[in-house]
């Protein structure tokens, strides 16, 4: 049996501690969000918010139910994305619905959905989402038509 002197087992054991320590310490914080601008060209489609729920593909609006036969029609051809991003819109910025209906998307399609997060890259969570069903457009209270004029010039004053 080979016998260590004290003094060498007492030097490796604190050098062992002290790189621990030093790759405890660089690593600390490192697993924060990627910056949504260093990994803009990693994904597969890039989808916009835009204004009541809308999205802009490729210059194009649609709504959610287009934008569910947009993939439909890709899952027909074979291209369908497994990676998506939901950007912010120069009109709009991204809402609640458009994760909703997004993560609706993610369920039937089976791809993975991102979305820019104050800069930080966030993957859409269908469950803590709660997705919705896909609507054409959102319905919009009624309003009242004012009431008829009279323009004949016949006054009762």
């Amino acid at each position: 049996m080979i016998r260590f002197s004290t003094w060498l087992t007492r030097a490796t054991a604190a050098i062992m501690l002290g790189s621990t320590l030093l790759l405890a310490g660089c690593h600390f914080g490192g697993t924060k969000g990627v910056s949504t601008a260093s990994m803009q060209g990693q994904f597969d489609a890039t989808i916009q918010a835009y204004k009541e729920g809308q999205f802009l593909v490729d210059g194009a609006v649609l709504s959610a139910v287009d934008l569910g036969s947009h993939f439909a029609y890709l899952k027909d051809q074979g291209k369908l994305p497994k990676t998506v991003l939901l950007e912010n819109s120069d009109d709009s910025k991204i809402r609640k619905l458009h994760l909703q209906y997004l993560a609706r998307l993610q369920l039937d399609y089976g791809f993975h959905a991102y979305y820019d997060k104050k800069g930080t890259l966030t993957e859409i969570n269908p469950q803590d989402t709660k997705a919705r069903a896909l609507q054409d457009h959102q319905e919009r209270a009624p309003t009242q038509a004012p009431p008829p004029q009279d323009h004949t010039g016949s006054s009762q004053y």
